[in-house]
């Protein structure tokens, strides 16, 4: 829909930590469409905690930036294929968990989430088995 394009196109960058909740609060419905969506939104999302001083900077600008051009074109994303089998790669790092749902080498789907709290301090193979159960689950 244009319109909606042009909706996005325009959206001014967050002017508060709340701004961000709401543009956060779009995007997030299309993050399946977006490749590494937690590790874009990173910077954003720090700012809305309750003990971090909201300054709008570089990397909060680029990643707003970078979000709203990924929003607004088209997605590379194919559609599941009768029964054919499907692959999920699954990969972990000390930011965050990632997954890729594919089939005949085309992407289905996207999943990521950056690390909670207690995450931070897990082993790598930890990390690597909560991206296969993360993957799982959704």
């Amino acid at each position: 829909d244009p319109a909606k394009i042009e909706f996005v196109k325009d959206w001014a960058s967050p002017k508060s930590p709340t701004e961000i909740r709401q543009f956060l609060g779009l995007v997030r419905y299309y993050r399946r469409f977006i490749e590494g969506f937690s590790k874009i939104t990173k910077p954003m999302t720090k700012l809305t905690q309750k003990k971090v001083k909201f300054e709008w900077g570089d990397k909060q600008e680029a990643a707003f930036q970078l979000l709203k051009q990924k929003l607004c074109s088209e997605p590379i994303l194919d559609l599941p294929k009768g029964s054919e089998d499907f692959i999920v790669y699954c990969d972990a790092s000390n930011k965050g968990l990632g997954a890729v749902l594919m089939q005949r080498y085309k992407v289905i789907s996207y999943a990521s989430r950056q690390l909670k709290i207690h995450e931070k301090n897990y082993m790598t193979h930890d990390l690597e088995l909560g991206a296969v159960v993360f993957a799982l689950k959704i």
